[in-house]
C-alpha cells in the first residue's frame, strides 16, 4: 500500500451478551494494525437495550450507555457515531456481539421486522454512496441486510438467522471458520466468527481475512 489506509470500527457496547463481542472487536483492531492500516472507533451515544450479567446470563436492573461502554474497549479513544463521515475513511467495519442485534438494531427482538439505529443506517448508506467497502462480523451482517436489503452476506450456517436475512431481501451464503463472503454490488464483506462454535484463534483468522480482503480492494 502506498499510503496508510484508515478504517472506522463501530462498536455496540462491551460484552458479547449486551454489547460488542470483545474478542472480535479487539482482534479486528489488531488485524488492522498488523496489516499496516489505522483505525478509529465509533459507537452510537444511546442507552443499551438492557444489561446482562455475563457470569449468570441474567438481566440486571440497571442502565448503561453504548458509547460509554464501548469506550472500555477503545481505552477512551472513541467518537460518537453521529460524527462519522465516510469521506474521512477508506472502509467501515462492524464487529459482532449481541449489541449489534440489540443496540445497533432491534434484530434480536424483532427479527426481519427490526429497526436500525439512525446513526448506524446513515453511516452504512453514506459509506455505500461513497463507494467504499463495509465489513461485518458475526451477527452484524444481519444489520447490513436490513439496511441494504438486496445484499449477499454470511452469518455462518444458522438456518433461522439466514432465513431472517432472506426475508429482509438479502441473500445468505453459508460459510465456515475464516471464510469471507463478498457482495460486489455494495462492496460488503462478511465472516461468521462466533456465529459458529469457534475458538479464539478461529476468530483471529476471520478478523485477519476480512481485513485483508478489504485492504486488498483499496
Amino acid at each position: 500500500m502506498s499510503e496508510k489506509k484508515k478504517i472506522a470500527v463501530v462498536l455496540s457496547g462491551s460484552g458479547v451478551y449486551d454489547g460488542a463481542e470483545i474478542h472480535e472487536a479487539t482482534l479486528t483492531m489488531l488485524a488492522i494494525a498488523r496489516q499496516g492500516a489505522s483505525y478509529e472507533i465509533f459507537a452510537p451515544n444511546i442507552e443499551q437495550a438492557h444489561v446482562i450479567n455475563h457470569l449468570t446470563g441474567e438481566e440486571m436492573p440497571e442502565t448503561r450507555n453504548v458509547l460509554v461502554e464501548s469506550a472500555r474497549i477503545a481505552r477512551g479513544k472513541i467518537a460518537d457515531l453521529s460524527t462519522y463521515q465516510a469521506n474521512a475513511f477508506d472502509a467501515l467495519v462492524f464487529p459482532g456481539g449481541f449489541g449489534a442485534a440489540k443496540n445497533l438494531s432491534t434484530f434480536a427482538f424483532e427479527g426481519p421486522d427490526c429497526q436500525v439505529n439512525p446513526d448506524v443506517q446513515k453511516a452504512v448508506e453514506q459509506t455505500v454512496q461513497a463507494g467504499k467497502p463495509i465489513g461485518a462480523l458475526c451477527i452484524a451482517p444481519a444489520v447490513i441486510a436490513r439496511i441494504l436489503k438486496d445484499v449477499k452476506v454470511t452469518i455462518g450456517n444458522d438456518s433461522g438467522t439466514a432465513g431472517a436475512i432472506e426475508r429482509m431481501g438479502g441473500t445468505h451464503a453459508n460459510a465456515t471458520h475464516g471464510e469471507v463472503i463478498f457482495d460486489s454490488k455494495y462492496k460488503v464483506y462478511s465472516t461468521p466468527c462466533y456465529m459458529l462454535d469457534s475458538t479464539i484463534d478461529q476468530i483471529a483468522d476471520g478478523a485477519d481475512n476480512i481485513i485483508q480482503a478489504i485492504l486488498k480492494s483499496l
